[in-house]
């Protein structure tokens, strides 16, 4: 995983919900300024719902102090706008089913659900630079308090 300091790619490919639409656009397109990058697994899901809720519920104040907001699963975009007319997710929700955000944070790691091992992004999130450089990293995300760890964060910067 990217420490604080470290620069990501940030040329990358990413569908993403934008006023409604499917968009495709390099993640650099995405940071005309600072990005809290949320990183979940499944539209739907009832840890993803408390992570994403949170964001949405603080969305206002993520933006008064200057910060792009940006959830990334590998669901579909179509999937993405039933999720946000679903939960008022006023923020942008991207589709990034080739992980490349996780590659380009080295966040894949192996995971075991119902038996099987399989291998995907860790559940974190990280504040980034318009130039890519990692401000902020939460490795293990709390669903329920998702935007308080991430102020905390911000605070400390």
């Amino acid at each position: 995983m990217v420490s604080v300091g470290d620069k990501i790619d940030i040329e990358f490919p990413l569908k993403v919900l934008k006023n409604g639409e499917e968009q495709e656009m390099k993640f650099s397109e995405l940071l005309d300024r600072p990005t809290v990058v949320s990183v979940y697994m499944k539209n739907n899901t009832s840890g993803c719902d408390l992570q994403n809720q949170s964001l949405a519920e603080h969305y206002a104040e993520f933006d008064r102090k200057g910060y792009n907001v940006l959830a990334i699963s590998k669901d579909t975009c179509r999937s993405h706008k039933n999720y946000a007319d679903k939960l008022n997710i006023p923020y942008l929700l991207a589709s990034d089913p080739d992980y490349n955000f996780a590659q380009a944070t080295d966040s894949i790691v192996e995971k075991k659900m119902y038996g099987k091992t399989f291998n995907a992004p860790s559940r974190s999130a990280y504040v980034i630079d318009t130039d890519g450089t990692v401000l902020g990293v939460v490795e293990k995300v709390n669903t329920k308090a998702h935007a308080d760890e991430l102020f905390e964060l911000i605070n400390s910067l």
